[in-house]
C-alpha cells in the first residue's frame, strides 16, 4: 500500500455511504434505470490498490469480454504494473513544436478518450512572441485557427499532466480515487471516482479533464490495447488525464504523442536512466517547469534547444 493511501482506509466507507445515498440518484451517477449500463459491482468494487491478485484476475477477464463485446474486437485490459528502476520524464522542445496538434490527435486515438462530448489530455496554447508573461497559462490562446501553423510571431506550448513529484491533485481527493506510482506516473482509479472534481481544482496546470456526458468512442476507433488505470474507456460522472500512456511506456514503448510529432520535439524516457535521452536534455540543455514557484516538482521539462524566439 502505498503513503497515498496508507492510513486513509475511512475512504473505503465514505465513498460506499456516498454511494449508498444516492440509491435514488442512480440518474445522478449518469445511470440509466435500472443501472444496467454500469452495475452497482462496478461502482462498489474494491479500491484497485487493495485488490488481491485473484480478485484482479477475475475482474479483468470479465472487463475484456464486456468490452470486447460492445466495441465487436478483441480488447485486452491489463494492470501491467511499474518497471523497477524506473521513473518517466518528459521533455519538450519548444523551439521545435510548430503547434499542428498531431500530439493532440494522437493521444485520443491511443487512450479511447471520448469523440462526443470532445475530451483532450494535451492542450496546445499559442503564445505572442512579445509576450514576456507568456509562462502565465491565463496569457494564451487554446483556440487558435489560422490556415498554416507555425504562425509569423507566435509560439506553441503544448500542456498536458506534468505528473508531479508533489501532486496537490491527490493530496484534495477525499476518497484518495488518484495516486503516484511508483513509476512517478499519477493514475486514477475511475470505478473508485466520485466526480467532486476537487482535484481539478487543485491542479495548476488544467491537466484533468470530467466526463460531462456518457463518452463515445466509435467501434472501428477503439484501441484494444488498454490498462486498468490509463486508456479504458471512461465513465460519464469521473475526472480522466494523461498517463505518459501506461498502456505503453510499461511496456518499454514510447507515448503516442512522442510517435505522432513531426518535428521530434518531444523526449520520453527514464529519469534513472544515465544513458537515456532524457537525461542528456537535463543534463545538457538550459530546461525549466511551468509554475516552477508552486514547489509541486513536475516531471515534465520545457526547453530550447535553439534559439528562444521570446523576448524577456
Amino acid at each position: 500500500m502505498s503513503d497515498d493511501t496508507k492510513g486513509n482506509d475511512k475512504s473505503q466507507v465514505t465513498r460506499r455511504k456516498f454511494l449508498a445515498g444516492l440509491t435514488a440518484g442512480a440518474a445522478a451517477l449518469g445511470l440509466p434505470a435500472g443501472a444496467d449500463a454500469r452495475g452497482f459491482d462496478e461502482y462498489f468494487r474494491q479500491h484497485f490498490q487493495r485488490l488481491d491478485e485473484d480478485d484482479l484476475k477475475v475482474i479483468l477477464k470479465n472487463m475484456n469480454e464486456e468490452l470486447s463485446f460492445k466495441y465487436g474486437k478483441k480488447v485486452n485490459v491489463k494492470a501491467t504494473p511499474p518497471i523497477d528502476n524506473t521513473v518517466f520524464g518528459y521533455a519538450l522542445d519548444l523551439s521545435r513544436c510548430i503547434g499542428c496538434r498531431r500530439c493532440v490527435y494522437a493521444c485520443v486515438k491511443e487512450n479511447n478518450l471520448s469523440r462526443n462530448p470532445e475530451i483532450q489530455w494535451i492542450k496546445v496554447l499559442e503564445f505572442a512572441n512579445d509576450n514576456n508573461k507568456w509562462q502565465l497559462l491565463e496569457h494564451t490562446n487554446r483556440y487558435y485557427d489560422p490556415p498554416k501553423v507555425p504562425e509569423k510571431g507566435k509560439f506553441y506550448v503544448p500542456v498536458q499532466c506534468q505528473q508531479c513529484k508533489k501532486p496537490p491533485c491527490t493530496k484534495v481527493c477525499p476518497v484518495k480515487a488518484t495516486w503516484k506510482e511508483p513509476d512517478g506516473i499519477v493514475v486514477v482509479d475511475y470505478n473508485w471516482c466520485i466526480g467532486c472534481r476537487f482535484c481539478m481544482a487543485a491542479c495548476p496546470y488544467g491537466a484533468r479533464s470530467f466526463n460531462w456526458g456518457e463518452p463515445h468512442v466509435p467501434k472501428e476507433e477503439i484501441n484494444p490495447n488498454m490498462h486498468y488505470l490509463g486508456n479504458r474507456p471512461n465513465y460519464k460522472g469521473v475526472v480522466g488525464k494523461c498517463t505518459f500512456c501506461i498502456q505503453r511506456s510499461r511496456e518499454g514503448r514510447y507515448t503516442a504523442c512522442v510517435e505522432a510529432c513531426p518535428v521530434g520535439a518531444r523526449k520520453f524516457g527514464n529519469l534513472m536512466d544515465p544513458k537515456s535521452e532524457i537525461r542528456y536534455i537535463l543534463e545538457n540543455m538550459k530546461v525549466f517547469r511551468l509554475k516552477e514557484e508552486i514547489d509541486t516538482n513536475p516531471k515534465f521539462f520545457y526547453f530550447f534547444s535553439t534559439g528562444t524566439g521570446v523576448k524577456s
